[in-house]
């Protein structure tokens, strides 16, 4: 059956799309649970056995695979929740003549399944009449999960290191693979080997003889060279990429993977351009490891999936992307922050993701990953943090830990944003004999570092009234440079609209096409990198600094060439876009001659 919408909803943060499928999956829509908090999914999972009146058995931690066994039943339970749901949807055609109408009037105008529908009711006078021919032709949105493939902190029993299955992404697969959905579990963040290996062990993900797979494999990717890469590797094994995700580096909601500076309209003409070869290498490899492990080979060639995110905003945008690129789905997150049908997002933090205007949205340093996090100015959980640092106790209590990576200090792995890890640290700084400016520099630099694995899950606690003893209320917020034009509450229906051109919810004139968004953020963070080598340059530094801009300049060129040609679209902002381009072009200009200066200075110290 054929997706029903061309836009699907991106995983956000850890809570705030953690039961998403549940309020948009009986329109057709697809989304994304993350899997990085099993504490929250068990709390979720109580909440909607009472809700529903379905027994519920809880599964602590003393329980054997505590982890996985969590996992697999909040996903369970979401699958049959959805699924009768739906079928309420499908069955009761009269009863629920709004709701089934409400389905038909979200799809795209351009969707055949609509037309016909149109037709059918123009036909006959009750749904009822046609109730066989809904029951056949809708379709449930996809139940998707999300796996952070770096999570993956070692546990442990008492002071025992568990075996690497045990590891928290491993867990999280293992969950996943366990569970009945039928959906794609979406791995983001790289690669990590020994997890893509783990796949292997699970049935559900290998294709049968007829190319069917209960449970495929997308990988969120920013270029075609890392795609390629990893779509070989999973081939190797017997498993098939069925989606590559493409995401804008920079111009995204959550974690920034910054690429050396390939931008998103070139990486889209990549994969677009090579998508055949792309389909008959990796099949080729594909069918030898199958056949090497004397596993069905499907009969005809595995489809392939090519879809994009980060920066959208507009109808135009995603038509663009869907017909030029030939994309197969646009996903739009940040957007739906503002959409409390289909989101967690608590009162506090609605209301100044509200008013958030650019300044608001900025590229932070707070991750304990140590990659860029997109963020909002005066969140809760950064008052939390600020307030800790003023009674002179900086740092988490670190109740979840699940980024607890670091060894400097200790043998098990510690958070970079707990209280014992920024406790040791700053005790180190204090015996450094530095500065008063080097000092507080380092002291920000430290103190920074937020409690993520928490505060991005908090909010759906507060929207459900559930108790946040142990966490606390403070609230981190991930959203992308994007949300300075959105700034209402939206229904479903109005930002469905609004996707599909039937109406407009932006009010500000003054919105950048996001292809520049994410040009002018680029050239930002290229600005902070020359910053940061200002008092000394390596050689590895100079190269990445100019490959960085050779990749920019290329970008800039390709996007003179595309605004040029087109055709029809874009007609009223195509000059802006020109001009923007042109004093990008003189910006990125004035950042050489910097780079070169510098490279006069480090060549004469040396």
């Amino acid at each position: 059956m054929t997706r029903a919408h061309s836009f699907h909803i991106p995983v956000m943060g850890i809570g705030f799309s953690v039961d998403t499928p549940l309020k948009v999956s009986q329109y057709g829509i697809d989304s994304v649970i993350s899997l990085i908090d099993d504490i929250l999914l068990e709390k979720l999972r109580k909440m909607y056995c009472d809700k529903f009146k379905m027994p519920y058995y809880e599964i602590t931690e003393k329980t054997e695979d505590f982890r996985a066994k969590r996992i697999t039943s909040y996903l369970n339970l979401m699958n049959n929740l959805a699924k009768k749901k739906f079928e309420e949807l499908k069955n009761a055609a009269i009863e629920k003549s709004n709701e089934i109408k409400e389905y038909f009037n979200m799809l795209p105008d351009g969707s055949t399944l609509k037309q016909e529908f149109k037709n059918l009711t123009a036909k006959y006078f009750n749904l009822n009449e046609i109730g066989n021919w809904i029951k056949d032709n809708l379709s449930i949105g996809s139940i998707d999960v999300n796996i952070m493939t770096k999570i993956d902190k070692d546990n442990y029993t008492k002071e025992e290191k568990l075996p690497v299955e045990y590891n928290d992404a491993h867990a999280a697969l293992r969950g996943y693979a366990k569970s009945e959905l039928n959906s794609s579990i979406i791995l983001s963040a790289g690669m990590n080997p020994k997890l893509y290996g783990y796949i292997e062990q699970f049935e559900d993900f290998y294709p049968d003889e007829n190319g069917k797979i209960k449970k495929k494999i997308v990988l969120k990717v920013s270029d075609y060279r890392s795609a390629f890469i990893q779509g070989k590797f999973l081939a190797k094994k017997g498993l098939w990429v069925s989606e590559y995700r493409i995401e804008s580096g920079l111009n995204c909601g959550g974690h920034a993977f910054a690429t050396d500076g390939y931008l998103l309209g070139p990486v889209l003409a990549e994969f677009r351009d090579k998508r055949k070869a792309l389909i008959q290498s990796i099949r080729e490899i594909l069918v030898r490891a199958l056949s090497n492990k004397k596993r069905s080979i499907p009969k005809a060639t595995l489809p392939l999936k090519i879809t994009a995110q980060g920066g959208v905003g507009t109808a135009e945008e995603h038509q663009f992307l869907i017909d030029h690129y030939q994309l197969d789905s646009v996903g739009w997150g940040t957007p739906f922050l503002l959409v409390p049908e289909a989101t967690n997002v608590d009162e506090a933090t609605l209301k100044k993701l509200i008013n958030a205007k650019e300044d608001d949205l900025y590229l932070s340093d707070i991750s304990p990953l140590g990659v860029p996090f997109n963020s909002l100015k005066g969140n809760t959980k950064d008052l939390e943090k600020l307030s800790l640092i003023e009674k002179g106790k900086p740092g988490s209590s670190c109740p979840k830990k699940y980024v607890s990576f670091n060894n400097e200090f200790t043998g098990k792995g510690i958070c970079t944003a707990s209280r014992q890890y920024q406790h040791l640290k700053l005790k180190e700084l204090d015996n450094d004999g530095l500065s008063p400016d080097e000092y507080r520099n380092k002291f920000k630099k430290i103190a920074d570092k937020s409690c993520l694995c928490v505060g991005l899950g908090t909010s759906a606690l507060l929207v459900n009234n559930l108790d946040t003893t142990v966490e606390g209320d403070g609230v981190s917020v991930c959203p992308g440079p994007n949300m300075a034009y959105f700034s209402k509450i939206m229904s479903l229906k109005k930002i469905t609209d609004h996707i599909y051109g039937r109406s407009n919810v932006i009010t500000r004139t003054d919105r950048p096409n996001m292809f520049i968004k994410e040009l002018k953020i680029y050239i930002d963070f290229l600005k902070n990198k020359i910053e940061e080598m200002k008092i000394s340059m390596t050689n590895k530094q100079e190269k990445y600094l100019l490959a960085f801009v050779k990749n920019l300049k290329d970008g800039i060129n390709y996007y003179y060439g595309l605004f040029s040609d087109l055709k029809d679209i874009f007609e009223d902002t195509k000059s802006g876009i020109l001009s923007d381009l042109e004093a990008c072009k003189k910006a990125l200009h004035l950042l050489i001659l910097e780079i070169e200066n510098l490279s006069i200075k480090t060549a004469a110290a040396h």
